[in-house]
């Protein structure tokens, strides 16, 4: 299983004792909201993208600041697609969610604008060298890889605009924690057919779930 690929947790909770909300949050005195985005942004690896209906994804990305020249920063990079992580449609504007690397608690919402890179835009090969060197596991050659990522992904690049919804000090009252439904459970059937009869020392005995 890959870093990309791999089942990602429900939506981080805000850390108790927060203010409740409203549409964006009213800026906390001493807090740098620029330098705690780059931040939160460049060291977590993981955020979560929050679509107009309500729908939260989780997204593995890689964080393109100001000073790099291989595209257009700050903004998260994100692939989806054949191989990759799978994500809905994504609107002209989402908010995304980023965690506290300390408690794994909330610690930032705001609005981003979308921008959806294909295989056929001249931006393709930037942004390939943008996701790339961050992206872990990789299995196969570079040229593998991105011929791969050419005939199946879309690469989303996401900017943050505007004031935080959510920021220290201004969390919405209500918990971001979703409950996980459990997977349905496996049968064991019968194990295989052996010519002259399962070997004695396992008969009467279950076959193990793989």
């Amino acid at each position: 299983m890959t870093e990309a690929t791999r089942p990602l947790p429900v939506p981080p909770e805000a850390p108790v004792g927060g203010a409740t909300s409203t549409s964006e949050a009213t800026p906390t005195p001493g807090i740098n909201v620029t330098r705690l985005l780059a931040e939160a942004a460049g060291k977590a690896g993981v955020l979560w993208i929050r679509v107009p209906e309500g729908t939260t994804h989780p997204a593995w990305y890689v964080w393109h600041d100001d000073g790099d020249p291989r595209g257009t920063g700050p903004a998260a990079y994100v692939i989806s697609g054949v191989g990759e992580q799978s994500l809905p449609w994504l609107p002209e504007q989402v908010e995304v969610i980023l965690r506290s690397k300390d408690n794994g608690g909330r610690l930032l919402t705001i609005g981003a604008a979308v921008r959806e890179i294909t295989p056929a835009s001249p931006e393709w090969d930037a942004a390939v060298a943008v996701v790339r060197p961050g992206r872990l596991n990789l299995v196969g050659a570079p040229e593998e890889v991105e011929a791969r990522w050419r005939a199946g992904c879309t690469v989303h690049v996401l900017t943050p605009v505007g004031r935080p919804v959510e920021q220290p000090g201004a969390y919405a009252a209500q918990t971001g924690s979703r409950v996980v439904t459990p997977a349905a459970g496996t049968t064991v059937g019968k194990g295989p057919w052996h010519l002259g009869g399962r070997p004695a020392s396992r008969r009467g005995t279950v076959r193990p779930v793989p």
